[in-house]
């Protein structure tokens, strides 16, 4: 890889990290409602990339059900996810993201997979399951419930992308945010209060952090992603892109003062190295299920 290209690999694994941690910022901190401000995004995509919505995806009902997966119904469990759990937390569990692909794409890609790949799924299970289980308790917070929701949503968004035209990546995520707006919104207003005036109400770090996760992640990130993997072979990248997550728990630690604990060390790195056997041993038939829910907006 050419050094430029691994530093703009770098910057965009930046930007998927300080994204997770400004968004639990946001609904933690601040204490801006998380549908809401899920639907804030979405909403702030959809008008800057208007111009690429131009001409209409043929299959406008798989496109909805898409959109649904990559951001409407992942986006609202994330955000949910994350205001109960801790950023560096999420950034690990959002790795579940490549082994649920792959074993949807078994079922119904006709995918097969070999003793590594076998290997890797389990241990990228059961590194989440020491980091999110408490020793005390055995119990699972509906906070990691959310989380791992967002996972498989975003893994079927994944596998239904193989059953719509090929479209510009511009356009794929102008399209999601447009149909995303409605089912956020409105989940926000039924089950949320208060949205519109904590929103109104804040400084400007809020509306930089609402601007950076549109700009910065869904525009310059992703963006820049798809032309990486058009370069280069998924198994190179893949496992590259496992520097968000360790990154996610630094910026965590360092900015929202979380702490670190054996199981977050232990379970992370377990879990990170059987994401990293499933990446250098990519599918057949579905060669991109190895980067996951990194493939959407």
């Amino acid at each position: 890889m050419k050094p430029a290209h691994f530093a703009l690999l770098v910057a965009i694994c930046f930007m998927w990290a300080m994204n997770l941690v400004l968004t639990r910022w946001t609904v933690t901190e601040v204490g801006v409602p998380p549908l809401f401000f899920a639907g804030v995004r979405v909403t702030l995509l959809a008008v800057l990339l208007a111009p690429f919505l131009l001409p209409a995806p043929r299959q406008l009902g798989m496109m909805f059900l898409i959109a649904m997966g990559m951001a409407g119904v992942q986006f609202g469990l994330l955000f949910l996810g994350l205001s109960l759990s801790p950023a560096g937390v999420a950034a690990v569990i959002g790795q579940l993201g490549v082994p649920f692909t792959t074993i949807l794409s078994i079922i119904f890609l006709g995918e097969r997979v070999g003793v590594y790949r076998t290997v890797g799924i389990v241990l990228a299970f059961a590194g989440v399951m020491i980091i999110v289980i408490d020793p005390s308790e055995f119990a699972i917070t509906i906070g990691i419930i959310y989380l791992v929701g967002s996972a498989v949503v975003g893994s079927i968004a994944n596998i239904l992308m193989k059953r719509i035209d090929p479209m510009p990546a511009m356009r794929l995520q102008a399209w999601v945010g447009l149909f995303s707006i409605g089912p956020l919104m409105a989940m926000s207003f039924i089950i949320e209060t208060g949205q519109l005036d904590t929103f109104i109400a804040l400084d400007w770090r809020v509306y930089a952090a609402s601007i950076f996760s549109v700009v910065g992640v869904s525009i310059f990130a992703h963006g820049s992603f798809y032309g990486l993997i058009k370069k280069y072979e998924v198994t190179l990248l893949s496992p590259l892109t496992l520097m968000t997550p360790v990154m996610g728990v630094i910026l965590g630690v360092i900015l929202l003062g979380e702490h670190l604990t054996w199981q977050m060390l232990v379970g992370g790195a377990i879990a990170l190295a059987g994401v990293g056997i499933i990446g250098m041993r990519p599918n057949r038939r579905f060669p991109e299920a190895s980067v996951g829910d990194k493939i959407g907006p």
